[in-house]
């Protein structure tokens, strides 16, 4: 299988979730993106269209190098996106999301997202 190919894949698994999921105001969507080296999450209103709020853990590379050692793995790093996102909603007075997971398996840095925001507060 071609990268492509993969790629179409996912993309058809996506649409097929956003037909049901929907992102509001009072409780956004949680899109998740997943690169080979970064994880990327967008809290959505979709009525509107418009993005709240986001993290990525580019926001946590930024951090001083000895605390960096112990996010060495990506599924570390996604757990902490996870909290961060969930840390910026709650600054704007958000505690329920509705978890996209972008047409990937609810599996390994996708599930740490999701568990890392829970762990910071939100509920899905």
């Amino acid at each position: 299988m071609d990268i492509k190919e993969k790629r179409e894949k996912r993309e058809r698994r996506h649409k097929r979730v956003r037909a049901k999921v929907k992102g509001t105001s009072i409780k956004p969507r949680l899109c998740v993106f997943r690169s080979n080296k970064h994880i990327y999450v967008q809290a959505i209103d979709d009525a509107k269209g418009r993005v709240l709020t986001s993290a990525s853990d580019r926001e946590i590379k930024k951090v001083p190098s000895e605390t960096k050692k112990q996010f060495s793995s990506k599924v570390a790093m996604a757990f902490e996106v996870g909290k961060l996102i969930a840390q910026k909603l709650q600054k704007l007075n958000i505690n329920s999301a509705v978890f996209d997971r972008g047409g990937y398996k609810y599996h390994g840095r996708v599930k740490a997202v999701a568990e890392g925001a829970r762990a910071g507060g939100l509920k899905f």
